[in-house]
């Protein structure tokens, strides 16, 4: 099978010429697996269709967000109705409200939440937060975890970072980054050694509970508990960054998954229905630090977008309504036992980390619990195969740092056509 993109490549050129690398986005680039990126067209419910006219069944979902796929008709209408009341104020709404109680309501350890407009304005802001409440200036995260491009969280960042092999970034001033301290994922006693070193100095801990941008990394049994009771020890913040697990680990994300309470929660992606947003929130003796009633400053002129808002409300909503968590993990398994068995049958060496609709395909003989585990990865047999994936109609994320995304609108049809193309797939990587 032979996909045609020569309109994606001509608006591609176009694009380079006024985007710096033809994209607003590093990892849209495709420069990890080769060639010039796919410009879409349209999206409907699992399937994406390009420029070039191809149809492809989509295992990126905006990143995440799409949890019903492309254009769901009940959230497409609740977007609908907004826009005919208007697009953005910078005045209170009803709807910011309904959004947060909801919020409220569904995450554990949530009692006040402030809507912001990316996951990158979550993180900054909550950090902020935890240095205003608790004093200090340092924080800790894990080498590999992104969580979003502030100066202070670029250090041994994952996703495009590890992509590209820039573990930070210029432009980050040495005084920044030296308040940023990197513990492993997965190793407590890491984290344990910085808090001896630096004591009654640490802020927080900001950490992905599944870490989703050094490929999918599932938590150990007691870690998670144990850097819980280790924050508590030292009067520090856990934050847990839910912006991918949010909504996708369980309707209350990670921490009801996994019986965890943080201090702090960082949300995105799929709270916006589609839509660009972000939000952080917690205890409510912490949130309310925040400006106007606290001196902890914080402010978005777009903040709580009526549109984002709809979305993301109708969204929940549906969610609850729904409650699709067992068939998306079923359908997730279903793929990953294919995949598995695929690259078996042909030789290939390849660890798959799944839990419910998210899952990475890494190209290692080793499993993979830590940032290290996932630089074993091969970069270049990952390359073949989102190649031959691609040239069958199976749009991957175009790093192998990143998770699949599994909707409700993917069939098991669509499970199975994948299945069967990993099969060429995984032939042509052992014959590589």
């Amino acid at each position: 099978m032979s996909l045609n993109y020569d309109k994606s490549k001509a608006a591609y050129e176009a694009a380079n010429k006024v985007i710096p690398g033809g994209v607003n986005s590093p990892v849209r680039a495709f420069r990890a697996v080769g060639d010039y990126p796919i410009f879409i067209e349209s999206g409907q419910g699992a399937h994406v269709t390009d420029i070039d006219g191809n149809e492809l069944i989509d295992f990126i979902c905006s990143w995440g967000p799409l949890i019903f796929g492309h254009n769901d008709p009940v959230v497409q209408e609740a977007v609908m109705s907004a826009v005919q009341k208007g697009t953005t104020f910078g005045m209170p709404t009803e709807i910011e409200t309904l959004m947060a109680e909801k919020i409220v309501e569904l995450i554990p350890s949530i009692e006040k939440v402030r809507m912001v407009s990316s996951g990158t304005e979550a993180t900054m802001s909550a950090l902020r937060l935890a240095r205003g409440y608790t004093g200090r200036d340092k924080i800790v995260k894990c080498g590999g975890c992104y969580h979003g491009h502030a100066d202070h969280l670029l250090i041994q960042a994952g996703s495009g970072a590890l992509t590209f092999g820039v573990p930070s970034s210029p432009g980050v001033p040495e005084n920044i980054a030296h308040e940023t301290l990197t513990a492993t994922y997965n190793d407590i006693d890491s984290f344990k050694a910085l808090f001896a070193e630096y004591q009654n100095e640490i802020a927080a801990v900001i950490i992905e509970p599944i870490p989703g941008n050094m490929g999918l990394i599932l938590p150990e049994e007691g870690f998670l508990e144990a850097l819980r009771e280790l924050t508590k020890e030292n009067g520090s913040l856990l934050i847990f960054d839910e912006v991918i697990s949010g909504f996708r680990a369980s309707l209350g994300g990670a921490q009801k998954r996994f019986g965890i309470m943080p201090d702090l929660t960082c949300l995105g992606k799929i709270i916006g229905g589609g839509l660009p947003v972000g939000a952080f929130g917690g205890r409510a003796d912490i949130m309310d630090h925040l400006a106007p009633v606290g001196d902890v400053y914080q402010a978005g002129t777009l903040s709580g977008n009526p549109l984002a808002m709809k979305a993301g409300y109708t969204t929940l909503c549906e969610l609850q309504k729904r409650n699709p968590y067992a068939d998306l993990d079923a359908r997730a398994k279903r793929l990953e036992e294919g995949l598995a068995a695929a690259a078996d049958a042909h030789g290939v060496r390849a660890t798959i980390n799944q839990v419910g609709s998210l899952l990475t395909v890494f190209f290692t003989d080793r499993p993979v619990h830590t940032y290290a585990d996932a630089q074993t990865s091969s970069v270049d047999q990952y390359r073949i195969f989102f190649q031959a994936l691609l040239a069958e109609g199976i749009h991957l994320p175009p790093s192998q740092f990143e998770c699949w995304f599994i909707s409700t609108a993917h069939t098991d049809a669509d499970i199975e056509k994948t299945i069967q193309a990993a099969e060429k797939a995984f032939a042509a990587v052992a014959k590589a």
